[in-house]
This record gives C-alpha cells, structure tokens and sequence, in this order.
C-alpha cells in the first residue's frame, strides 16, 4: 500500500518554497487530503490543500491541529527557521534560542501530538524536512546546524519509539534549495518540486534517510571521507558568507 496515495497528510510551513512543494507533489500523487499548516494568519493555503492556522511553537495551536485533522495518516514536519547569525561570536544572542524553538521544539510538539493520533490511524508516517547541516557540522550556520542536528536525532529516536505501532519516520536531508531561506547562498539550487518529489520517491521506498539532491549527497561523502578535512573547510566559509559580524 502507497504510503501517500489515497493518505490525508498534514505539511507544516505549506505557504511557500519546499512545504508548497510537498503539498503539490501529494496532491499530484493521489493524497485524498492534504492539511497546509500555516502560521502566518495573511497567508493562504496552496490550491487544492486545507487551511490550517498553525505555529508549531504554540502547543496550543498545534494541541488544536490534532484535534481537528484526526485523520491524519501522513505528517511532514517542513517548517523551520534559520536566523542568518553565527553561535558564539554573535550579536544577537537569542537566534540560536530562536532556531532550536522551531526547529527542534516545534518539531517535537508535532510528533508528540500527532504520534497517538497515527496510532490510532494504524501508524502512518512522519517526514522530518531537515538539511545537509543537520549531519555535517557546518560553522557558519551553528544555531541552524544545531537545531536540525537535534531534530536530525529526534528522527531516530521517534522511530524507535513509535516501531511498535508501526509508524514509518523518514528524515529528508536537503542540501542547496532554490527557496526564499537559502537567498543568500550562491551557486546551484535544486528546485523544491524536485526536492518533494525526490523526498516522496524515499518515502513511498521506506527509506529512513534520503539525501535529495547533488549538494547533500556529495557534502555527505566528501564528510564520511575525511571529516576532519571536510570540517575545515567549512569552517573557512565563516570568511565569506554574508551572515551578521558582531558589532
């Protein structure tokens, strides 16, 4: 059976860039329902999908998603947040705080609550919409690296948890994506339709990991080869990123 034909799914952070994405791929894939959770109370849900008032940092907004998408058979954690500031030399000493709420809290307020409510659906799936930075310590985003390697673990630990009632959790790891969050990185950029339909391929396989395009699946293996090597390097990119310098 098709872990998204004819699923009723729940993306959060559906308003733009790679949660918009995946809600289409659903619904192009047969998904009978697809919940977009959105937080901001302006923005709208994409064609075709269900709107949900959600900021998965509030437990009582997302205490209230559970109750009304009850028939939720597929969850896609995809909301996150990257503050643009390094960790220890910083200016703005609450941005790491900021990224490990929604990253890794709001996370883990999602799978608590809808982790009965896939029990009860006869266990379903969760995808956790990490990056690259979540496996492979990358310097010049710390806060983000950090959350996401939290939620990164988070994955691995909710699927030891849930085993017992059958629920599949699949961790995404994307790498370069052409969204409004990664403006200021240069270079090539995988498109999100082609990350959702890359991350949906991994999930219907019931993989547990799926790197989804060229930048994760290369940064991965150049990191396995020589971490430490790989480690510099990115520590160099410190240099030249435009993220905020202390003032």
């Amino acid at each position: 059976m098709s872990a998204v034909e004819g699923s009723v799914a729940l993306v959060t952070g559906a308003n733009r860039g790679v949660g918009m994405a995946i809600v289409e791929e659903l619904l192009s894939r047969g998904a009978s329902r697809v919940y977009a959770g959105v937080r901001d109370p302006d923005e709208s849900a994409p064609p075709g999908a269900q709107r949900v008032q959600l900021d998965i940092t509030d437990r009582a907004q997302v205490a209230a998603a559970a109750a009304l998408c009850g028939d939720v058979t597929l969850l896609v954690n995809n909301a996150g947040y990257f503050a643009n500031s390094r960790l220890v030399v910083t200016d703005d000493d609450d941005a790491a705080r900021r990224e490990m709420d929604v990253n890794y809290f709001g996370t883990l307020n999602m799978t608590r609550a809808f982790a009965p409510v896939l029990g009860r659906n006869g266990g379903g799936v969760i995808v956790n919409v990490l990056s690259v930075a979540a496996v492979v310590p990358a310097a010049f985003m710390g806060g983000y690296s950090t959350s996401k390697s939290a939620a990164y673990y988070l994955s691995v630990i909710t699927r030891a948890e849930l085993a017992s009632q059958g629920t599949q959790v699949t961790a995404l790891v994307l790498g370069s994506v052409d969204t409004r969050m990664a403006a200021h990185v240069e270079g090539n950029k995988a498109s999100p339709r082609d990350i959702a339909r890359i991350g949906l391929d991994g999930v219907e396989a019931g993989a547990t990991t799926v790197a989804t395009d060229k930048m994760a699946i290369d940064s991965m293996a150049a990191h396995r080869s020589d971490p430490e090597g790989f480690e510099r390097q990115l520590a160099k990119l410190l240099h030249v990123t435009t993220l905020r310098a202390p003032k």
